[in-house]
């Protein structure tokens, strides 16, 4: 009888820690616009990815300079997207510090 209470307290003492881990992973989970931002920068990571391969395996000097062309793209896109998401994590970080 003892047994059956002690594995029912280890029973809710898991459910308890599940409650607890759901609800910290909801907390920290993203934004949806955090979300699009992220898809956008790892499209762009493979993109580039593979621009840096088939410039690296290209033979003919005019694709050549079109994959180079892609690549300062892709570049330009990307730290365009670091730096507004640089600038969006400062400003929501001063209006949280402004409401605290």
């Amino acid at each position: 009888m003892a047994r059956g209470w002690e594995s029912k307290s280890v029973e809710a003492q898991i459910d308890e820690a599940e409650v607890h881990l759901r609800s910290a992973v909801l907390k920290k989970s993203p934004n949806p616009e955090m979300l699009e931002t992220i898809r956008k920068k790892e499209t762009i990571l493979l993109s580039r990815t593979r621009v840096l391969r088939e410039l690296e395996s290209a033979q003919n000097p005019r694709y050549k300079a079109v994959l180079a062309k892609a690549l300062a793209d892709l570049e330009a896109q990307l730290s365009s997207i670091e730096a507004s998401s640089t600038g969006a994590a400062g400003v929501n970080g001063a209006s949280r510090a402004a409401h605290s």
